[in-house]
């Protein structure tokens, strides 16, 4: 029998290639906005076209679109940057149940740690679009606002698409959430909820043009 512990040591060389070549990669893209959504949805969902629809604008607008490189809305998403002939990136996750990396995609990273994959989807977005999703859609939701919350990265757009899907969720924030008082009034004004994916893809451009011509000013 293989004794486990004894390979430990060796693991954090294969998190390390990961996190290199995954930054590597990613670094020869420029501006990118992940878009993430349900891998269960299909083309005859509302969502599916909204997906398709936004990925398109942020092309159009000079962005690259990152998926997690499934089906369902990250297919949408990855097919709506391959319509506008943008850089469109599926970041695969190695799951027992082997996830198929959708035919939209221009390039395609693998990685086996699931940390490691979401460190990069923040480190390299410009802005996160969340549409419908289930658990991990929402992982990725509450990370990137409790990043921001906390000050661990710089605030950056958060864009939540499907209003009828996530009004219930907002509702439970306001009313539960933060009336026990375990989230600050200014905490709800982390993310923005939009259904015009050319609305979501403007704004984004209009804050990274701010956000750049900031770092351009002495002393700001």
């Amino acid at each position: 029998m293989t004794d486990f512990t004894s390979q430990e040591p060796w693991r954090i060389f294969r998190i390390m290639s990961e996190f290199v070549d995954g930054l590597e990669e990613l670094s020869k893209l420029g501006a990118s906005v992940s878009v993430f959504g349900s891998a269960r949805l299909t083309e005859d969902s509302k969502y599916y076209r909204m997906a398709h629809d936004v990925a398109r604008a942020l092309v159009l607008q000079g962005f690259s679109v990152i998926t997690g490189a499934g089906p369902g809305l990250m297919e949408a998403a990855n097919r709506g940057a391959k319509d506008a002939h943008g850089n469109s990136i599926g970041l695969n996750i190695d799951l027992p149940m082997e996830q198929k990396p959708n035919e939209y995609i221009t390039q395609l990273i693998s990685f086996r740690y699931f940390f490691v994959r979401k460190f990069l989807f923040v480190k390299h977005s410009t802005a996160f679009v969340i549409l419908p999703g289930g658990f991990g859609t929402m992982d990725e939701l509450f990370e990137s606002l409790t990043l921001t919350q906390t000050l661990r990265i710089e605030r950056f757009p958060i864009y939540m698409m499907g209003s009828d899907y996530w009004g219930g969720l907002i509702g439970w924030l306001r009313d539960t959430m933060l009336r026990e008082g375990c989230i600050s009034s200014e905490d709800l004004d982390l993310f923005k909820v939009s259904d015009d994916p050319e609305e979501v893809a403007l704004e984004i451009r209009r804050w990274y043009d701010a956000y750049n011509a900031s770092l351009d000013v002495p002393g700001v």
